[in-house]
């Protein structure tokens, strides 16, 4: 699962030890080079299909991370591409990557923009908020697109009991619930936390008409969130 330029057994270990702000500034040099990130080919459907939709002037993502986002909204975006992490590491890395691009250091829980972008993205970071946390990133990323800006992001199929992933998935949990209640700081990543019935629900409590359009994968579907106006 991991190349020779990833992080050893021993570092993963001291990340799932530390915050979820500590642990990603430890493993951002190594971040693109683990299982972690997301696939190519997920990252080139969605700018297929934000392709046909565009373009757009103003591109956000959320949660950026490294700065993989950036591939998909580069074609897309017209003007400024902007890409908000709280983990300072994870920017650094981001900004070697793309020095063209603009970056803000703040929590997704409490985005600090205000209708200055007409297409918001975000790819792999819903595990690290709780069901209770998610209406607050929603909240925030429909407060920083303008009126009929869209909001973009990949879900995965539901499983069923006979896969094995399922159980990965599972597992993965369960053990991460038991290492949060021995060990604090929390390490907040969790697997099945995003069902698409609740995360619709939230996306329309937060001002956004949904629609799931299929990615030509099984496994996964684009949530397209147009916020009304």
């Amino acid at each position: 699962m991991f190349s020779a330029q990833g992080p050893t057994f021993g570092e993963l270990c001291v990340q799932a030890l530390s915050s979820v702000e500590r642990g990603y500034d430890l493993l951002a040099p190594k971040f693109d080079h683990t299982p972690f990130r997301t696939p190519e080919s997920i990252l080139g459907a969605t700018a297929a299909a934000l392709a046909e939709l565009g373009p757009f002037a103003d591109g956000l993502d959320v949660c950026c991370g490294t700065g993989a986002g950036m591939a998909v909204l580069e074609p897309v975006c017209e003007r400024r591409i902007t890409g908000v992490d709280f983990s300072a590491g994870m920017l650094a890395q981001a900004r070697d990557a793309h020095p063209d691009a603009s970056w803000v250091r703040a929590d997704a829980r409490a985005l600090p923009f205000a209708a200055g972008f007409d297409l918001a993205v975000s790819f792999g970071a819903f595990g690290h908020f709780l069901p209770r946390e998610r209406p607050a990133v929603f909240e925030g990323v429909h407060r920083a697109l303008r009126p009929g800006g869209l909001f973009a992001f990949a879900i995965g199929a539901p499983l069923g009991l006979a896969s094995p992933a399922y159980w990965v998935e599972v597992g993965f949990d369960l053990v991460m619930r038991v290492r949060n209640a021995v060990w604090r700081p929390p390490f907040v990543m969790y697997y099945r936390t995003m069902p698409l019935g609740a995360v619709r629900d939230d996306l329309v409590a937060a001002g956004f008409d949904v629609t799931v359009e299929s990615s030509g994968d099984a496994r996964w579907g684009l949530v397209l969130a147009r916020k009304r106006g």
